[in-house]
């Protein structure tokens, strides 16, 4: 990535909110992975300061257990568990909320120096303090999820889940944009084509998110194993059960899975559309385009052959994180066409 600025407060301010955007991705990956290994719901409370510590000693390892015993999830799924498998789960939960308030920590002590020191560029105040807040409802949101698996039944709400992902996918996106717009602040030439073609794949991908997270809520991921027929068909029996027809875009495992395919499709033939249009354009906007065709090729892979596989943590977790790839090689594509395009 080549930046333009000189300016040394742009760039060491860009430099640090790429940190965090990185942190941020790493905290997508780690929540990934502790809801593949259906750990989310070991720690029933929340404590944001006092929780930062795991337990010490078998006493107090005693004690959260315990209340995790209380918990549906332990009543009705894991009633066999063992304070050593218990440990298994707690440290994955643990860790992704110990991240989150990492994030929080390096976001904010940071912030306050550079503004204290006269470092912030100027028009950027309003968006860190925007950023900030951002991520302590991310906090707050993360929380009131977990708290949908506590009561009733061991799942948290799909609804929420949702939620709580395109939060974090949102932060991670103002934060790459904010830091592209530091390092890069003069766009590139585009064509008005090549420019609402990357607009709608932008549309395409954000939907896809979406219907990604509802079919890791439903756990629609381990149904119908195949590819690329679902089951032995391309339409699957059962797409549109539900009544009334608006709630299986939402609650129908079947149709979300079916959507998420159907929208995988449709983003990988807009980015070879953009592929196509490049052509002849200048050498930075064909590398933006190189790279998302190269992340939504290895996207396409990693869900594919993670569904074959039945969902294992690995391929999940890879599949999650390669999500946040496209989401910025599409943001930089977006960020260097925003000013005027040619004709």
């Amino acid at each position: 990535m080549m930046f333009q600025t000189r300016d040394k407060d742009r760039r060491a301010v860009a430099m640090w909110l790429l940190f965090m955007a990185a942190l941020v991705f790493t905290m997508v990956v780690v929540g990934g992975a502790t809801r593949l290994t259906e750990s989310g719901l070991s720690i029933v409370d929340w404590r944001p300061v006092t929780g930062v510590l795991p337990p010490i000693g078998q006493q107090e390892w005693q004690a959260e257990f315990a209340k995790y015993q209380t918990s549906p999830e332990y009543k009705l799924k894991n009633y066999h568990m063992s304070l050593e498998d218990f440990k298994g789960i707690f440290y994955w939960e643990w860790a992704h909320r110990l991240l989150g308030r990492l994030i929080g920590l390096f976001f904010f002590v940071p912030m306050v120096w550079f503004w204290a020191r006269g470092r912030v560029p100027h028009g950027y105040k309003p968006r860190l303090v925007m950023l900030f807040i951002l991520g302590g409802l991310q906090g707050v949101l993360g929380w009131y999820m977990v708290k949908s698996g506590l009561v009733d039944e061991p799942a948290v709400s799909h609804y929420r889940l949702t939620a709580h992902l395109s939060l974090a996918l949102l932060i991670f996106a103002a934060l790459f944009w904010t830091a592209l717009s530091l390092l890069n602040p003069a766009p590139e030439r585009s064509t008005k084509k090549i420019k609402r073609l990357s607009h709608i794949a932008a549309l395409v991908l954000v939907l896809q998110i979406v219907m990604g997270a509802l079919v890791a809520g439903l756990k629609a991921g381990h149904i119908f194993n195949t590819w690329p027929l679902m089951g032995d068909t391309f339409v699957p029996e059962g797409l549109l059960a539900m009544e009334p027809t608006w709630r299986n875009f939402f609650d129908n495992a079947i149709t979300t899975q079916f959507d998420h395919r159907i929208g995988a499709y449709l983003l990988t033939a807009l980015t070879f559309s953009l592929l196509w249009c490049a052509r002849g354009q200048s050498y930075r906007l064909k590398k933006g385009v190189y790279a998302l065709t190269a992340a939504v090729v290895v996207q396409m892979f990693l869900g594919i052959t993670m569904l074959l596989k039945e969902v294992p943590v690995s391929w999940g977790t890879a599949h999650q994180g390669g999500g946040v790839l496209v989401l910025a090689a599409i943001i930089y594509l977006m960020h260097m066409q925003r000013g005027r395009t040619a004709e």
